[in-house]
This record gives C-alpha cells, structure tokens and sequence, in this order.
C-alpha cells in the first residue's frame, strides 16, 4: 500500500471560526479557559461577545462598567440581540442555554455569574 501524498486538512470548528472574529484578548481569555478549565478569565470573552451584539455602545468600556449595569435598559439590547448572544454562546462554549434561564439574566453581574456556572465542570459529590 502507498502512503497518501495528502496529508489531511483539518476542517474548521464553529468554535475555531467563532473565535476568529474576537478580539486578540478574548481569543486568548477563551484559549486558557480551554486549557485551565477556569471560567473566572471569561470576561474578556463575554464582553466582545456583548460588544457584539450591542445595539447602543456605553459611554466606558464594558470592563469597565458596574456588574449592576443592565442588558436591556443601559446597554439596549432587545429580544434579538439576547437571541443573538445566546446562540453564539451557546455554540462557542458548546451549552445549552434556555429561555426559561436567560430571562433570570438581567445586568452584567448575572450574565458573567450564569456563564461561569454553565461551563464550570462538574463538581464530585
């Protein structure tokens, strides 16, 4: 049998393509995520995600705005944008979020604390 002159092509992930749009930060915020399991590094992540998706821009960085900063009625996302911010999360992380739970997000302090809880790993009981 003769070895194959091809070697094989590796065939991009919605993971790998997800992240390349990202910010140099947050690309390598998600990259040690992967490698440590930590989800506390995360923000650099959710917030280009957010900056995404945002449909009126903050006077100050998301980094810099107070966990009590809300989605809808200071940042204005709608129904669409969360939509949006659900299903990219969702198959960048690779979790399953429902409607019944993101509605429970309300201000930046929630969504960092719901992400991090959904891609945490499992704790032994």
């Amino acid at each position: 049998m003769k070895p194959s002159l091809l070697a094989p092509v590796a065939v991009p992930t919605v993971r790998d393509s997800s992240l390349r749009h990202l910010p140099a930060d947050a690309q390598d915020a998600f990259r040690r995520f992967q490698a440590g399991g930590d989800p506390a590094g995360l923000d650099p992540v959710l917030f280009a995600i957010l900056a995404d998706f945002m449909p009126r821009r903050p006077e100050a960085p998301l980094a810099g705005l107070p966990g009590s900063t809300q989605l809808i009625a200071d940042l204005g996302f709608d129904s669409l944008a969360i939509t949006e911010v659900v299903f990219f999360t969702e198959d960048l992380f690779g979790i399953s979020i429902s409607n019944e739970e993101i509605v429970r997000v309300r201000s930046l302090a929630d969504l960092r604390s719901f992400i991090r809880q959904k891609v945490a790993p499992p704790t032994g009981r």
